[in-house]
């Protein structure tokens, strides 16, 4: 399934450059002045998966496919976007056609690095983009409700329930509040996904701190207080916040595997912000994935957290969904202490699955199909 995780903030927060540190060789334009991103840049990223590797070597797989994560590189947002100014509407088209929000917020401090409010204020800067995506999605649903009325009035279903959607999201809107805050279930956000509201879309945040911020360790406690408090302001739970350094990450990106590691260690990091940030996207979508390995490629595939067998089926093939009779299922850690299917198989350890069988993150799999 595909995974598309828009890049939004004010401008020189550092988006471009999170961009470039997250798709290798990327060429978007990272400079000193507002609007430097004009046409969204995006960017295929690979997900990192340590057992991809370990899977591989045991099945002898002529490739390793991961999942990938699309990340669109969208243009700085200004107070007024919503009513045209700076990109404006092309910024908010933008970021509709995206699953999800990663909200660059800046910490750092630097005087060679103009903000466009000449001050850095996260509590600010958070609230001037949570501002503008809410009167874009009230003048959206607005417009819904008044189109809605004939059909209401002539007793359509449809629209007796899409309206009931709407005014409720709208009052939360009204207030300054975010359309997700409803906590739609399954059906009604399918009534809704046409208008694409922008405050629906899952959010988190990467707080964009300086090297010192990061790396020296009272700074960095200091600055973890301080992040704490900005999220209690703004409403934000620390599990929806990724604290890195962009600068870090770019560097990060020029070394090799070894040379990485060797950096991380010296800084006293265990995973680099890429990794924690590919896989922030995972948990705000509830996303997982589940493996297959063989000697043609070992592979990951993305599903919904909840998937049954048939459905993680269909994201190889529909026909796979369709014609769907039994799953083989062996656990990671199983399938590695028994060096591969057939040693697993010897102790059991390979399950057949039906129908309702739930799909594990972790879990390797071969369907059984019959179209």
């Amino acid at each position: 399934m595909s995974l598309s995780i828009g890049i939004v903030g004010l401008p020189n927060v550092g988006k471009s450059t999170l961009f470039n540190a997250l798709v290798k060789n990327s060429q978007a334009q990272a400079a000193n002045y507002p609007f430097c991103t004009i046409d969204p840049n995006v960017g295929v990223v690979e997900v990192p998966d340590k057992r991809l590797k370990v899977l591989s070597d045991i099945s002898h797989s002529a490739q390793i496919v991961p999942a990938i994560v699309e990340f669109v590189d969208i243009a700085g947002l200004v107070a007024g976007a919503s009513k045209g100014e700076g990109l404006g509407n092309k910024f908010l088209a933008n970021i509709r056609e995206t699953d999800a929000i990663c909200e660059v917020v800046r910490v750092f401090e630097d005087e060679k690095i103009v903000h466009v409010a000449n001050k850095i204020d996260p509590i600010s800067d958070i609230k001037v983009i949570e501002t503008e995506l809410a009167i874009k999605d009230l003048e959206t649903v607005e417009k819904r409700l008044q189109s809605l009325e004939k059909d209401k009035r002539a007793g359509n279903k449809e629209a007796i329930k899409q309206s009931e959607i709407l005014n409720k999201i709208k009052v939360l809107l009204d207030e300054g509040r975010m359309a997700r805050e409803t906590n739609l279930d399954e059906d009604d956000a399918a009534a809704i996904k046409e208008l694409g509201l922008l405050t629906l879309k899952p959010v988190f945040y990467v707080f964009n701190v300086s090297e010192k911020q990061l790396a020296n360790p009272v700074i960095a406690s200091e600055t973890k207080q301080s992040i704490e408090k900005i999220a209690a302001a703004s409403g934000l739970a620390m599990t929806n916040i990724i604290i890195l350094c962009t600068k870090i990450e770019a560097e990060l990106n020029e070394l090799s595997d070894e040379e990485k590691q060797e950096y991380l260690n010296e800084l006293g990091i265990e995973h680099s912000g890429m990794e924690v940030l590919a896989q922030k996207a995972y948990d705000v979508l509830n996303l997982q994935t589940y493996l297959t390995s063989g000697e043609k490629e070992t592979r990951a595939w993305t599903i919904k957290k909840g998937a049954t067998a048939p459905q993680a089926a269909g994201v190889i093939h529909g026909d796979f969904e369709r014609g769907f009779i039994a799953a083989d299922i062996v656990k990671y850690d199983d399938f590695v202490a028994n060096n591969g299917w057939a040693g697993a198989k010897e102790k059991g350890l390979v399950k057949t699955q039906g129908k309702d069988y739930i799909v594990q993150d972790g879990d390797i799999v071969i369907f059984k199909f019959n179209v």
